[in-house]
């Protein structure tokens, strides 16, 4: 499972097409979300980061699973979904967020897919011989962390069962349907009130968990580089406590 994984983008299907040929422009669209103030922080911060050598190198698996044929009008399949954990809340970092499968490079692991992989299987254990590696995108620093992150877009016709394998580092796995991204009810901002700043970045507010952080930069931003978004409200600004108390109010994934 740690062997060098070829990267192979032509068997992605037909809807993930536009995702796939213009995963270089994720970067651009996370950045676009960015306050200015914020923006010239992280970018401060990941050039210092990159003359360090105690920080760590890691990798997440975007998982799309689904039919490997659209719609007829060009559109998400109704059983396309997205694979994503929910973190311990016991953990020192990021608890009880929701996140991509993935984590630390071990020292065995040849590349960031096999990292990406390898942990996937270890969290959610989902089957990598089921899952086509299709492109990486731009490593990104996380400081509060400090790991330079990796994100591996992927693909399955049918992953197989996924569930969580250890307490300790995972409260939930879920295969999460695509058109619950989508669609603009779902959609907020939030932000983290810190000693010196507050600023707002996009995330989902579903029937069972609030995605936001690095995880909602990059969701968001795949939306709207497939071509998928859909305008939403910008201005429904919520407080991190305050949009986690809304989790489990809605009836359904929508």
């Amino acid at each position: 499972m740690n062997a060098g994984v070829a990267l192979t983008p032509e068997v992605g299907p037909s809807w993930l097409r536009p995702l796939i040929d213009n995963v270089d422009r994720v970067p651009d669209a996370v950045r676009r979300r960015l306050p200015a103030d914020v923006l010239a922080m992280v970018t401060a911060a990941r050039a210092t980061a990159s003359l360090r050598r105690k920080d760590r190198e890691a990798a997440v698996l975007v998982l799309f699973s689904g039919p490997q044929s659209g719609r007829s009008d060009g559109g998400i399949p109704d059983g396309a979904d997205l694979l994503l954990t929910v973190r311990a809340s016991t953990l020192r970092h990021h608890a009880g967020q929701a996140a991509f499968p993935g984590g630390a490079s071990d020292p065995g692991d040849q590349s960031p897919v096999a990292t990406a992989l390898r942990e996937a299987h270890e969290e959610t254990g989902v089957d990598p011989s089921r899952l086509h590696p299709l492109a990486t995108m731009e490593r990104t620093f996380i400081a509060p962390s400090r790991f330079h992150v990796v994100p591996v877009l992927a693909y399955s016709p049918d992953p197989g069962p996924v569930h969580v394998v250890n307490e300790a580092e995972t409260a939930m796995v879920a295969r999460v349907p695509v058109r619950a991204f989508v669609n603009p009810e779902n959609r907020l901002m939030v932000y983290r009130r810190t000693l010196s700043r507050r600023w707002a970045g996009p995330a989902f507010l579903l029937n069972h968990m609030l995605v936001w952080g690095f995880t909602g930069q990059v969701i968001s931003a795949v939306l709207d580089v497939a071509g998928w978004a859909r305008p939403w409200d910008t201005s429904d600004v919520r407080e991190l406590d305050e949009a986690m108390s809304l989790v489990g109010e809605q009836g359904g994934l929508r």
